[in-house]
């Protein structure tokens, strides 16, 4: 850009780097989705289509960047982990944080197309979403971050399976199955599914129920301290990346140690 007398605007801008040597997890979240999913007559209480497009979303922008090791998402909302050593786009927050929104939101778009061919996106009721980065200083607080997630989305579909099951096959008012379900545990919603409503929450979805998991897998891993190594070096380690295979699971990462150390590159 050519020197000018106006240029000095440009001191106004400034940008938040974020901390190095920390884990950074960007949440991207659906802006306004409970309107959008009304708009476009989602199934209730899960819209299997819906979520295959939120699936495809994620982990097409997980391929598109090495440094992701792992997302997990559930319902209009998606984590992704990125490496602590990550330097992508130097660690600039607004950077991140506005192209993963970005790219959602398009990926979503492109893969509505595929899912949803008979309706057509309107100009009014487009797919957005808006993200944040938050940075861990340990791996025990990103296991505790998607056991969190995870948590809240049993928490959320056991609930929503119920009211919806009360107001489509009991024929409650939403006001009724709200009043209905006022005060109730984790049991009780399990009695009434399975003795008013006949269905077996176990035999739900585990996809329901414990939402996506997309990981970053490796065949023969060997951890590798970035800091000693050669520019060349670094980049081989880069393409090795880009070449493992993306998984996808729906398992319990709660309470499953095994599944997290197993993968010791999501702790590099």
């Amino acid at each position: 850009m050519a020197n000018s007398k106006y240029e000095y605007v440009k001191l106004f801008e400034k940008e938040n780097y974020l901390l190095p040597d920390t884990y950074i997890i960007i949440r991207v979240d659906g802006k306004g989705f409970h309107k959008f999913s009304q708009f476009y007559e989602f199934e209730k209480p899960n819209d299997l289509k819906a979520l295959q497009v939120m699936n495809l979303a994620a982990e097409k922008l997980m391929s598109k960047y090495s440094d992701v090791m792992l997302a997990y998402g559930d319902s209009d909302e998606y984590s992704f982990l990125l490496r602590k050593n990550c330097q992508l786009y130097e660690r600039r927050e607004m950077k991140l944080t506005t192209l993963f929104s970005s790219l959602m939101s398009t990926y979503y778009m492109y893969f509505w197309l595929q899912y949803f061919p008979d309706k057509p996106l309107h100009i009014d009721h487009l797919p957005n979403f808006d993200a944040r980065a938050v940075l861990y200083p340990d791996f025990k607080h990103i296991r505790n971050y998607f056991s969190w997630r995870q948590v809240d989305c049993h928490i959320n579909n056991l609930y929503n399976t119920t009211f919806w099951n009360l107001v489509l096959k009991l024929k409650m008012t939403p006001q009724q199955a709200e009043q209905r379900l006022m005060g109730t545990v984790a049991s009780d919603k399990n009695e009434i599914l399975f003795k008013e409503c006949g269905v077996n929450y176990n035999n739900e979805s585990e996809m329901y129920k414990k939402g996506t998991i997309i990981v970053r897998e490796f065949e023969n891993y060997e951890t590798e301290d970035e800091a000693g190594l050669s520019k060349r070096q670094v980049q081989r380690l880069e393409k090795k990346r880009k070449k493992a295979e993306l998984k996808i699971y729906h398992v319990d990462i709660i309470n499953d140690d095994s599944w997290w150390k197993s993968r010791p590159w999501l702790k590099d």
